[in-house]
């Protein structure tokens, strides 16, 4: 047995949160390379609306079962707004940002600046924002600028764009879900997927040809149920679970793991070849992410000791 589940063996609940992130760190490490697979023959737009639109029934039955109340009117506005943000939007830009060559490890670091921009609009939404995590924003900043001049990544302007764009509205949507009334948890999941997977078959009747239906490869519907099951239901749902179960910090830890499984996936098995300032990028982006999600014990104690000395004059 591994030493790190060795040394939880003798405490379940360790245990269990040990195997909780270990299935959140490789699922969702590998969804970025599940979905090139997927789009090799399958159109993006439907690829994400049926996924969606899928899951969402799944967890309405669920929530159903588990005896949870319907949204309210107010509350269907409120999931199809996030919805809208977080499953049409954000998942249909990384998908059409890797349709347009974004490699799935690159996709995967882009993607961690998420927490860079929460903490901004939880910021200008009136919440206060330690000075770590302007630390962290900035090396954040950095790192996507060096990652913009990365061969794989800047071959194409369109797919930069989207890639970029991706974290940004999937912060806004789970910004905007903290703030606006919500169902209870699986209820609210079911309302926010089937309203951003219509948008998406709606967007995908339009756009996109329905004979390109008639050509999908087992290959790409295999993956389109790897990204259903394990990358949405599964994962997921466990992490929501990782948040009721342990602290913050330990459950975001997969944003530093899941960039480094991409990359290792995409290379081993997707023959993408990574060089020059990817490699600065990357510490750049984890150091952002650490100073966001772990400022306090970054803090120097300088600041500390001041944060301390402030508190004391006030009472």
């Amino acid at each position: 047995m591994p030493t790190f589940f060795r040394l939880h063996s003798r405490n379940p609940r360790a245990l269990a949160v040990a195997l909780a992130l270990l299935v959140v760190y490789v699922v969702w490490g590998t969804t970025y390379f599940a979905i090139g697979i997927a789009l090799e023959s399958m159109p993006p737009l439907f690829m994400n609306a049926s996924r969606f639109l899928c899951a969402g029934a799944v967890m309405l039955l669920v929530a159903l079962w588990q005896g949870q109340a319907l949204p309210t009117p107010a509350q269907w506005r409120h999931s199809a707004l996030v919805g809208a943000l977080m499953v049409f939007l954000a998942m249909n830009c990384t998908g059409l940002a890797q349709k347009l060559g974004i490699g799935s490890g690159l996709m995967a670091t882009v993607v961690t600046t998420m927490p860079m921009w929460l903490a901004l609009w939880t910021r200008w939404g009136g919440e206060p924002v330690p000075l770590t995590s302007w630390i962290g924003l900035a090396l954040g900043v950095v790192g996507a600028l060096l990652l913009a001049l990365e061969g794989d990544f800047s071959a194409s302007v369109p797919g930069a764009l989207l890639a970029f764009a991706a974290p940004l509205c999937w912060s806004l949507g789970s910004y905007a879900s903290r703030r606006l009334s919500q169902p209870a948890p699986a209820m609210a999941s079911a309302a926010q997927w089937l309203a951003g997977g219509a948008l998406g078959l709606v967007a995908a009747l339009v756009l996109e040809p329905a004979s390109a239906m008639a050509q999908v490869s087992a290959r790409s519907w295999v993956a389109w149920a790897y990204l259903l099951v394990l990358g949405t239901l599964v994962t997921l749902n466990t992490y929501l679970w990782l948040l009721q179960n342990a602290s913050a910090a330990l459950a975001g830890s997969y944003s530093f793991v899941n960039p480094a499984v991409a990359l290792l996936v995409g290379v081993a098995l997707g023959g993408e070849r990574l060089t020059g300032w990817v490699f600065a990028a990357l510490p750049l982006i984890a150091a952002a992410l650490a100073f966001i999600l772990y400022g306090r014990a970054l803090a120097p104690w300088w600041l500390r000791a001041r944060a301390g000395l402030r508190l004391g004059k006030a009472c």
